[in-house]
């Protein structure tokens, strides 16, 4: 493990959440107003995990199937994640189990520097904690194929290209077009809505000069 990244990224995400302000730059119109909690809200988790790979920090992203009629999400781009279970002692072993079903991550591979603020998703009524997590290797990859259609791979520095953040319509069905919606666009692959809103507060508190070190792996 980087010792020293670990250690400043914990202090990063140890501080004041920037929070809703920060998540809402990258949402749709649609949701300008911040929709209360229900009680009966499902809850889930996501992993936000930085790994070292071709000398650049990344995280790694699953595009979901579109088979699974269930899935209010088919289809999109998002973290690994998935619902609390029963079973699961806390919301960040659900993130840790979710990421090793779906894209094979060790749970004992990953050290969690933190949490995100929380985020509520109207459409399918779950409550969504993310983890923040690193790793010092570049984990070997292998998808859910139930669920996971892609593993998608971006260098986190990336986000920060300002030509690759676009306000754009969307169409999510020969029925459905959203207009106006904030989205990253990254090797022809759209990702908006509660990842976008995720990644939009991340950046607001790690930047990509806080893993300048040397001999990535």
């Amino acid at each position: 493990m980087y010792p020293i990244i670990t250690g400043q990224l914990q202090q990063k995400l140890a501080q004041p959440l920037p929070g809703m302000p920060a998540q809402f730059k990258m949402a749709h119109v649609g949701r300008s107003l911040i929709p209360k909690v229900p009680e009966h809200a499902k809850l889930a988790s996501v992993l936000v995990l930085f790994y070292p790979k071709a000398d650049h920090w990344h995280l790694v992203f699953i595009e979901r199937n579109t088979s699974n009629t269930n899935d209010r999400h088919r289809g999109q781009i998002g973290f690994p994640g998935g619902k609390y279970e029963e079973t699961d002692p806390d919301l960040m072993h659900t993130a840790l189990r979710e990421a090793h079903e779906e894209v094979g991550v060790s749970i004992e591979q990953v050290h969690i520097l933190g949490s995100l603020t929380s985020l509520y998703i109207p459409v399918s009524n779950f409550l969504v904690h993310p983890f923040v997590g690193i790793t010092d290797t570049c984990p070997c990859f292998a998808a859910q194929e139930s669920e996971v259609k892609n593993i998608i791979e971006i260098p986190y520095h990336w986000f920060f290209i300002p030509e690759l953040t676009v306000v754009d319509k969307l169409q999510l069905s020969d029925q459905l077009t959203l207009h106006q919606v904030p989205q990253f666009t990254i090797d022809g692959k759209i990702i908006w809505g509660a990842t976008a809103m995720i990644l939009s507060e991340l950046k607001e508190i790690i930047r990509p000069e806080d893993f300048s070190t040397p001999n990535i792996r």
